[in-house]
């Protein structure tokens, strides 16, 4: 089966980058960021508590920033322009967020082994977006 799924990207990098297959690969990997930036937008003050939280302030920028970041580097991702920059970045917040909101080496079972669990769920996010952004820019450099 694996090989009806590898014949149907093209060979070729120009083609493959806007076949309709690798475009929801990225959907897939940017839902994520979509769902939780409407979510903070729809409801700012949620946003706001979840900041607080996580003790960042000033939380409205920063609630700010991050619906900004989520579905503005998201939206370059999905529509191909300057898709480096937007995998790049959501990289970069991936990581940053990640020593944030999953410090797992501070806590006690068994909340310690789910935060673990999330906070490399979260590195592999960060090594995704980094792949996306390496290709979009390897594939640039041969035009």
């Amino acid at each position: 089966m694996h090989t009806h799924l590898a014949q149907a990207i093209p060979i070729r990098p120009s083609a493959r980058r806007t076949h309709p297959l690798y475009w929801c690969f990225l959907l897939l990997l940017c839902s994520a960021y979509l769902q939780g930036g409407l979510t903070k937008a729809l409801d700012f003050s949620a946003a706001l508590a979840e900041m607080r939280h996580f003790g960042l302030a000033p939380a409205a920028p920063l609630a700010l920033l991050t619906i900004a970041g989520e579905l503005g580097a998201s939206l370059l991702i999905l529509c191909g322009a300057w898709r480096w920059a937007g995998a790049a970045y959501l990289a970069l917040f991936t990581f940053a967020a990640n020593f944030v909101a999953n410090r797992f080496w501070g806590l006690a079972e068994p909340a310690r082994t789910m935060a673990a669990n999330g906070f490399f769920e979260h590195l592999g996010l960060v090594g995704a977006f980094l792949i996306v952004a390496w290709i979009d820019l390897r594939e640039r450099s041969e035009h």
